[in-house]
């Protein structure tokens, strides 16, 4: 049994061989004076490249591709290493670094983007042109990220979001001060300023919501239980082996990629997540973080469609984590950690209207039969904005999908469920994600899938316009 409500998001199909929201066409197409994208009186718009060190990065493709065949074949690489002479060696080196050097300038050289009234035109191609028209009422997010070496020499790279794309594209690299500038005015024409005067709106303000700090990051890592168990199975796995073959190569073979694992629930996850800053600001949440490579990023108005609210056990009445899902974005994360009255206050700017429900209703206690104890640790909650369910009961998380942001609704019984008249109850939301209440009464969840379907159409109908805020 099932009811299905359409996509929210209504965005047109685009062409199969060009991904919506940037069209790619040969140079010299949709650049006509006065065409779609031209300044108002015929010009074409000012061409930019990108910052001058762009070719060092570039001139690094030639010698990947070199050690991407030693890495996949390196038993061929080896012998022909080992069988070449000194000379041959230096002559093919000024052949290759040259090259190299050659294939970054010029590819830095044919580079353009420009920004039009209604786009962002980037083009590119040293042998064969291309030029991607990036729609400005598209643009759902635009990132600011800075790799270690890029913060060292000043530049920046600029990513963007585009609705209905899967990849972002990008700018890399340009000057940090005009990578600043044109995500400011990329946002301010999106939000529907005019293009003479969006250069000049500058970045909007920021009111901060929230700022984690190192200690408490440590502190809660150290609380996780992912980072011990990992740490836990790279030191006793690796000696398990080592008494059973007594092979070096075993165990580095299994033991470097656990510690591999183990470094990144916890090293890893303490380097990428420092110094998290949350802001609002008119066009979304500002999100800035990171030790050694820094990200500016922003979670886009409208665009949320689930939020889970994560409390594994040793955190349990002292902190959360906020993760989310926004459609066409890789943005996951929201608040690595907080108390849970801090994570509520940026869950309602994120979602405005929407309250955390704090009671939740357990399955009947005939779930037991079904899932022996651990029936315990499903809920249900249904307020007049959101439809949440919680799972788990160590780790616990709990779900929250705002109905404007239901795509459909199903129901579903297994043999033992139909047997004790239970049933599960499936919201399917945006960016692929699907939010179960189980183990439901089924007379209570056949009533909840009809109040659901007519919740979402409602809330749908009600829903302000997924824009950007001027």
């Amino acid at each position: 049994m099932s009811t299905a409500a359409p996509d929210p998001s209504g965005h047109p199909s685009a062409a199969p061989d060009s991904p919506p929201g940037a069209a790619a066409v040969p140079d010299g197409e949709g650049s006509v004076p006065g065409g779609e994208g031209s300044l108002p009186d015929g010009k074409q718009p000012s061409e930019r490249r990108l910052h001058p060190v762009t070719p060092l990065r570039r001139a690094w493709a030639p010698v990947a591709v070199l050690a991407g065949w030693a890495v996949h074949d390196p038993g061929q690489a080896q012998e022909r290493l080992t069988g070449l002479t000194t000379t041959a060696l230096l002559l093919g080196l000024a052949v290759i670094v040259p090259g190299a050097a050659l294939y970054g300038f010029l590819s830095w050289w044919f580079t353009h983007f420009a920004v039009t009234d209604t786009e962002l035109r980037i083009r590119t191609g040293l042998l064969f042109r291309r030029t991607a028209h990036i729609r400005l009422e598209r643009l759902q997010a635009v990132d600011v990220t800075q790799p270690l070496l890029a913060r060292v020499a000043g530049v920046a790279k600029l990513k963007l979001d585009v609705v209905g794309t899967d990849e972002k594209d990008e700018l890399a690299y340009l000057g940090e001060g005009e990578a600043r500038r044109l995500r400011a005015e990329l946002l301010a024409r999106a939000a529907g300023f005019a293009p003479e005067s969006a250069g000049e709106v500058g970045e909007a303000p920021v009111r901060r919501l929230l700022h984690v700090p190192p200690g408490v990051l440590a502190a809660s890592l150290l609380l996780t239980g992912a980072t011990w168990a990992s740490l836990v199975a790279a030191l006793v796995v690796p000696t398990l082996l080592w008494f059973a073959t007594h092979s070096v190569w075993t165990v580095l073979a299994t033991g470097l990629p656990l510690l591999g694992a183990a470094g990144a629930s916890s090293v890893g996850r303490f380097v990428g997540e420092y110094d998290w800053t949350v802001g609002e600001s008119p066009d979304g949440l500002r999100i800035d973080h990171g030790l050694l490579d820094r990200a500016h990023e922003t979670v886009p108005p409208g665009r949320v469609q689930t939020v889970r609210i994560v409390e594994p056990l040793l955190w349990r009445g002292r902190w959360v984590r906020v993760e989310l899902d926004v459609a066409g974005s890789s943005n996951s994360v929201l608040v690595p950690v907080a108390p849970r009255e801090v994570a509520h206050a940026v869950i309602a700017a994120v979602l405005p209207g929407v309250a955390v429900p704090e009671a939740l209703d357990r399955p009947p206690r005939r779930a037991g039969w079904c899932v022996p104890f651990w029936w315990r640790g499903y809920g249900l909650a249904v307020t007049g904005t959101v439809f949440a369910t919680r799972r788990g009961l160590l780790r616990r998380r709990l779900f929250l999908v705002p109905h404007a942001k239901a795509q459909s609704v199903r129901l579903t019984q297994g043999p033992w469920e139909r047997r004790k008249g239970l049933a599960d109850v499936h919201v399917d939301a945006g960016a692929g994600r699907t939010v179960t209440a189980r183990l439901r009464d089924a007379t209570e969840a056949a009533d909840l899938l009809r109040a659901q379907a007519d919740r979402s159409r409602t809330g749908r109908r009600e829903a302000p316009p997924d824009r950007w805020m001027a």
